[in-house]
């Protein structure tokens, strides 16, 4: 007999919106060990929250997050709230023998990520950080050829940009992601963690860094901005390989870039999210005559992921990555395994994000100082 996992999931906003969608999908499209019952969402506005529910599909409304965490019927609890609450929320779910879901940044800052650690490790229960881009399809397919040693021995460079331009107007009015005390910082915890997120993914663990934030507009209307608006840096992997990464909200015309670049001895390996569907490869075994980036259109069944869903060309979309990281967090809260990325993954990349808010603060290079071997 199936079993049923039930869901209590903490925020509704865009990352509510997302995450439900895919605790909606993922039963339709994965075969997965156990059926989902959406049960209580939660928020602290009454009204909202309560319509938030009816139109994402979630069985009642809530307004006390410790009254989901300590309901006796509820085996997971997603949270999708602002940075601030994500670590009390995490603690209490983990002390009531939850398994956790987090959004990213898993915390404010290190304390919070370590005492986050320490909970769920102690309780021993299911935990993972929603870095959904690992599974986009194109990445953990590059993920897999890296791994293969399509790259070579060695990798050489990873280069990263995130870019958006929702901040250049500077009338924008101020919100909770611009104030420290909610977001913890901005562009740095917010999409800087991605892209440093997918370097561990794909080249492995930093060992040094060096950078440099900046806050360009710093009154808004209905406040002050309290968090970087930009990051930079630069930065040395463990394996030798030399990394440059750059954060922004202020790239006029640049909605939601994800660009990769990562060379190795054997070739190279490019990305862009905006084309997300397309895997760009250079072997540099390939004869003279012939060598250049050639386009690899993910859309194959053998490609990771996309067996759950169309036929070949046809693509999907951003969605679809909560989709596949709901499904593989589904199957290992049934097998009681881990599933990567764990909360010491988001604890390492805010031992990264940290260094760089230092570098930048000290003006030198900052080692990060890492546990993981």
């Amino acid at each position: 007999m199936t079993p049923t996992l039930t869901v209590g999931m903490i925020g509704y906003n865009f990352m509510g919106r997302a995450h439900s969608n895919a605790w909606r999908q993922a039963p339709h499209f994965f075969d997965l060990p156990a059926k989902i019952e959406m049960k209580t969402l939660c928020g602290r506005c009454a009204p909202a929250v309560e319509k938030a529910a009816e139109r994402l599909g979630w069985a009642e409304a809530r307004t006390d997050w410790r009254a989901v965490v300590e309901d006796p019927d509820i085996d997971i609890i997603d949270i999708s709230t602002p940075n601030d609450t994500h670590a009390p929320i995490a603690i209490a779910a983990a002390e009531a023998g939850k398994a956790v879901l987090c959004e990213k940044p898993l915390g404010m800052n290190l304390p919070e990520c370590e005492a986050m650690t320490a909970a769920v490790e102690r309780a021993n229960v299911v935990n993972m950080v929603c870095h959904n881009y690992r599974r986009i399809p194109a990445v953990a397919l590059a993920k897999r050829m890296i791994d293969d040693g399509m790259l070579g021995e060695r990798i050489y460079h990873y280069r990263a940009r995130y870019a958006q331009d929702w901040l250049a107007d500077p009338d924008f009015p101020i919100n909770w992601r611009l104030r420290s005390e909610f977001a913890g910082s901005g562009a740095n915890g917010d999409i800087n963690a991605h892209i440093v997120d997918l370097g561990r993914y794909l080249v492995g663990e930093f060992a040094e860094v060096c950078g440099v934030m900046e806050t360009f507009v710093k009154e808004r209307p209905q406040g002050t901005v309290t968090v970087d608006d930009a990051v930079s840096f630069i930065g040395r992997f463990r394996n030798g390989a030399v990394a440059n990464l750059e954060a922004t909200r202020f790239a006029r015309g640049r909605k939601n870039t994800i660009a990769l670049e990562i060379n190795g001895s054997g070739g190279s390996l490019a990305f862009d999210f905006e084309d997300m569907n397309r895997l760009r490869f250079y072997d540099a075994g390939d004869p003279p005559q012939a060598r250049g980036f050639r386009d690899i259109l993910v859309t194959e069944s053998v490609h990771p992921y996309i067996g759950a869903w169309w036929p070949p060309g046809h693509i999907i979309g951003y969605e679809h990555t909560f989709v596949h990281t709901f499904a593989d967090f589904i199957k290992a809260v049934v097998e009681g395994s881990s599933v990567q990325p764990v909360f010491a993954d988001g604890l390492e990349n805010e031992r990264v994000l940290s260094a760089v808010q230092e570098s930048a603060r000290r003006k030198i290079w900052i080692t990060v100082d890492s546990t993981k071997k």
